[in-house]
């Protein structure tokens, strides 16, 4: 296996482990919270809160180092991001994906500083997972843009 085929199936597992957590916090448990008890929830929550603290670190770094050892091979296409489609979606990509990290940097110094509370919380999470939506849309899309 190559090393370029390694970071490619390591990249897709992590982004599967990132983007599934990210659609069970925003979509699971957000439908929970309507029928269940709201102290039965904070447990919950929390709990899911100090593993995800404890594990997205590891999902991330994973996913960044082999998102830049992909980024790297093709970085014919990223000096010319307007050259072709697969170019500008791939651009367009990694600068939704640097905001993804922004948005985690962000809720780690929140949640440091106990301000990752509530609405707040709940709208990080629903721009990550839109954030998450679209970068998965323009993989797919890259492969096919034929122009």
């Amino acid at each position: 296996m190559s090393s370029y085929s390694l970071a490619q199936l390591l990249h897709l597992l992590a982004a599967i482990a990132f983007a599934g957590t990210v659609f069970f916090e925003v979509v699971m448990l957000g439908g929970a919270r309507r029928h269940a008890p709201h102290e039965a929830m904070h447990a919950v929550e929390g709990a899911i809160g100090r593993r995800a603290v404890a594990v997205m670190p590891w999902v991330l770094l994973v996913l960044y180092a082999a998102g830049l050892v992909l980024a790297w091979h093709h970085r014919g296409a990223l000096a010319q991001p307007l050259a072709s489609g697969f170019a500008l979606l791939l651009t367009i990509k990694i600068a939704l994906a640097l905001s993804v990290l922004g948005h985690f940097a962000t809720a780690m110094r929140w949640r440091r500083s106990g301000r990752l509370r509530g609405r707040a919380s709940r709208r990080l999470h629903l721009s990550v997972f839109v954030h998450v939506l679209a970068i998965v849309a323009l993989a797919k899309a890259m492969f096919l843009a034929g122009w």
